[in-house]
């Protein structure tokens, strides 16, 4: 029945404004997770692309840890994926939320 199919897009705007489809995401088992790829893989699950179920399965993540992408996305864009920085932009997301 086509009413339990759930329709997705053929391909989402990505984080940079390029058009990103399943091919174009990074691989399943990816290990090293740049900035650009960990906002790649939050735009497709934001785009409807990929769900969170799909993608902790195709790269071996945990809920937190892609929730934790998706918040840092949220809160300060590509930069708060920058793992060196996490305590720099979670401080200034406190300060921010003060005000």
């Amino acid at each position: 029945m086509i009413e339990n199919q759930k329709i997705r897009p053929a391909q989402v705007v990505g984080p940079l404004g390029e058009p990103l489809t399943l091919d174009s995401l990074p691989k399943p088992g990816t290990t090293r997770w740049v900035v650009r790829r960990k906002a790649e893989v939050v735009a497709a699950v934001n785009g409807g692309l990929l769900t969170f179920e799909e993608v902790c399965e195709r790269y071996g993540l945990t809920l937190e840890e892609f929730a934790g992408w998706k918040r840092a996305v949220e809160r300060s864009g590509m930069p708060g994926l920058r793992v060196t920085r996490i305590q720099h932009y979670k401080s200034l997301y406190e300060r921010q939320q003060k005000y």
